[in-house]
């Protein structure tokens, strides 16, 4: 064999090993991305209006896996890794922001605050939340304007909301007699609870689609990362001071 036909099947023996290398090398940082997201911590902006005062539009945030244990929907696509029930499974806390699927379809993914624990009973009367038959004091703090992703702009009132365990958070209701203003006593059942959106007139949550199976449940949201107001793209460095919102990166979520 001559020198210059040995250096060529040498080359291409090289050039293949680099090839599988990558792809090898590829093949296992997905994987390893994956299992992070599945087990640990995976990345969810807001596309509506239904958690605010607590969570915009435009907000991004990581949720993390772990709490609540795992069940087929902590893995993308609900693979049926875990074919029924949650392993290491722990309860949510009452006034957890919780993503989960939602229970209708089990394919859209949902995020609001648990309300209702297993044993609970809920209600909705003239607008008051009322746990276990005691009404939930909340405390008005003043009255503010939001532009929804439909571009509409609401007057809300804001007020400060405090569940049975001391979790006080922030609520929008735009009044006291609008849908779901009223409901029947709701009882939680073991394995589920009732979740409801903080923007209590513009929420399609549990007094809608029913109670979150705890197979349903996701993670726990964490902290927001990164918030647009929309007018302009991560990329158009010198609008930053346009669209980003300063004061919500790397806050906690309450």
């Amino acid at each position: 064999m001559k020198k210059e036909e040995l250096e060529a099947l040498l080359k291409a023996e090289r050039d293949e090993s680099t090839f599988w290398g990558n792809v090898f090398g590829l093949f296992w940082a997905v994987v390893i991305a994956l299992f992070i997201r599945s087990v640990a911590f995976e990345p969810y902006n807001i596309p509506s209006s239904s958690m605010v005062p607590t969570l915009l539009v435009g907000d991004y945030l990581f949720i993390s896996k772990y709490p609540y244990g795992y069940s087929k929907h902590s893995f993308p696509f609900s693979l049926p890794i875990i074919p029924k029930g949650r392993v290491f499974e722990k309860t949510p806390q009452r006034g957890d922001v919780a993503i989960f699927k939602e229970p209708v379809h089990n394919s859209v993914d949902y995020i609001k605050r648990v309300i209702g624990l297993p044993g609970d009973t809920v209600q909705m009367k003239e607008g008051r939340l009322y746990i276990n038959e005691k009404q939930v004091p909340r405390t008005y703090l003043s009255s503010e304007t939001y532009t929804n992703e439909k571009k509409e702009t609401h007057l809300f009132k804001k007020y400060a909301e405090t569940l049975p365990n001391g979790v006080t958070h922030f609520i929008y209701e735009l009044s006291d007699d609008l849908q779901q203003d009223n409901t029947p006593p709701i009882f939680v059942p073991d394995g589920y609870y009732f979740m409801m959106g903080d923007n209590r007139d513009n929420s399609y949550d549990s007094r809608f689609f029913g109670l979150v199976p705890a197979e349903n449940l996701e993670g726990r949201a964490e902290f927001i990362f990164y918030s647009t107001n929309g007018n302009g793209n991560f990329y158009e460095f010198w609008k930053w001071s346009d669209f980003i919102r300063k004061d919500r990166l790397f806050t906690s979520i309450d």
